[in-house]
Formats: C-alpha cells, sequence, structure tokens
C-alpha cells in the first residue's frame, strides 16, 4: 500500500506543478480620465486663441485675413501676383521673420533671428511657419497668426516663447533655390 500512496503522492505533486502563475494584477489600472482632462483643457484653449484671433481680426479692418486650411490666419502685406514659384519639398528657402505677441510686443525680431536658409521639409522649424512657407513667392511679405498648437505649443521655445503662447509672424521669403534632385 505504501507503494501505491507514494505513486498516488508524486502523480499529484506532478501535476500540480505543471501549473504556470497566474498573471498579477495591475496594481492601478487607468480609467483614461488625464486623457479626458487634457483634451477639455485643448479644447477651452484653442477656443479662447481662436477668439483672441477672432478679436485681432474685427479691429483691423484695414487688412484682408484668410484663414488657412491648417488653422492659422494671414495676410499679404506684399503680393506677388504674376506666376512665380513656391516651395516644395527639398527646396532651399531663404527668408527673414519676426515674432510678436498677441498684444504687438516683439518677442524675437528680425535683427535677432537674421534670414534664414531652410530645406523644406527636412529641417525642424515649427508648425505653422513650415505650413506658412508652403504659401510664400519669393519677394512676398506675410503676416500669420499663430495659435499656440500651431506654433511653439506647451513647450514654448524655453527661451522667451512661453507654455502655449499664440504668436503673430511677419514673413518675408527672399529667394527660394528649387531642389535639382527631383
Amino acid at each position: 500500500m505504501t507503494r501505491a500512496f507514494l505513486f498516488i503522492l508524486v502523480l499529484a505533486i506532478s501535476v500540480s506543478s505543471c501549473k504556470s502563475p497566474e498573471a498579477r494584477r495591475p496594481i492601478s489600472q487607468k480609467t483614461g480620465s488625464f486623457i479626458k482632462i487634457s483634451a477639455e483643457r485643448n479644447k477651452k484653449l484653442n477656443a479662447e486663441e481662436s477668439a483672441q484671433i477672432k478679436n485681432i481680426i474685427k479691429k483691423d479692418t484695414s487688412k484682408t485675413y484668410i484663414a488657412s486650411e491648417s488653422g492659422f490666419w494671414y495676410y499679404y502685406n506684399t503680393k506677388i501676383e504674376k506666376d512665380t514659384i513656391t516651395p516644395t519639398f527639398g527646396d532651399i528657402v531663404n527668408f527673414d521673420y519676426d515674432v510678436k505677441d498677441f498684444n504687438g510686443n516683439a518677442i524675437y525680431s528680425d535683427n535677432e533671428i537674421h534670414p534664414r536658409d531652410y530645406a523644406m521639409d527636412q529641417e525642424e522649424i515649427f508648425t505653422g511657419l513650415r505650413e506658412g512657407l508652403k504659401l510664400m513667392k519669393p519677394g512676398e511679405t506675410v503676416t500669420f497668426l499663430f495659435p499656440s498648437q500651431k506654433a511653439y505649443g506647451y513647450y514654448g521655445d524655453k527661451n522667451k516663447i512661453g507654455t502655449n503662447t499664440p504668436v503673430i509672424c511677419e514673413v518675408t521669403v527672399n529667394s527660394i533655390i528649387q531642389n535639382q534632385n527631383d
């Protein structure tokens, strides 16, 4: 009988030891509330900035503002009517620009920034400016009103531009050198 008992005991231990351990449950479960709160905060910020832009446009009746498909507004200081090129991927755009807050206070003057060469869509530049340059021809000057999400966003520029700061940029395209690798 001891052999049979010993055999059953060994068999029972063998079968029970093959069971894999249960997965541990997370200590805390995410409810998605942070995402919801963040989305609501961003909607509120966007509505406030849109109201500011509409107020600027309403007060400035001497200009014809255009709403871009990308979510910013602009007007031409100098418009070139004849057909000329606009920049595409890889073109080198030489331009000057300044950055102001929505009260018209200078944040960066064009003297601080200096003319800049930019390889279209191949270098880092804030979203609104990149999209705005694509609308411009050599010799044109355009003033853009960028909401914060099209400008420097949540982080600012970590220098003079703070968190969620909408900006006004006056941009002049000096030249466009087309990419020869097409």
